[in-house]
């Protein structure tokens, strides 16, 4: 499974950023699927995540400003970011996981999302 994350980019406080994330090469449906983000010096860390049936769960720190999505016709999940701090500033990775033939996980390349104050 290859995941390809696009949509960071360079925001001012305030602003909004949208990320997509496709998956593309299984022959198997994807179960979950989230996103993660690194900053400078810290851990990775869970943003937010979505069920294949449309369940999501999301840090505390960016509840009320993100929402997660997903088409599961096209195999996508979306990140809409609003509200944007200067935090928020990182590497978001797409991850997903898929259970048949057996449990795997897969991650993206990751995309730079920088706020500006």
């Amino acid at each position: 499974v290859q995941l390809q994350a696009s949509g960071g980019g360079l925001v001012q406080a305030g602003g909004s950023l949208r990320l997509s994330c496709a998956a593309s090469g299984s022959k198997f449906g994807i179960n979950g699927m989230a996103w993660y983000r690194q900053a400078p010096g810290k851990q990775r860390e869970l943003v937010a995540g979505i069920t294949s049936d449309g369940r999501t769960n999301y840090d505390n720190s960016v509840k009320g400003r993100f929402i997660i999505s997903r088409d599961n016709a096209k195999n996508t999940v979306y990140l809409q970011m609003n509200s944007l701090k200067p935090e928020d500033t990182a590497v978001y990775y797409c991850n997903a996981d898929r259970l048949l033939p057996y449990k795997s996980v897969y991650w993206g390349q990751g995309t730079l999302v920088t706020v500006s104050s």
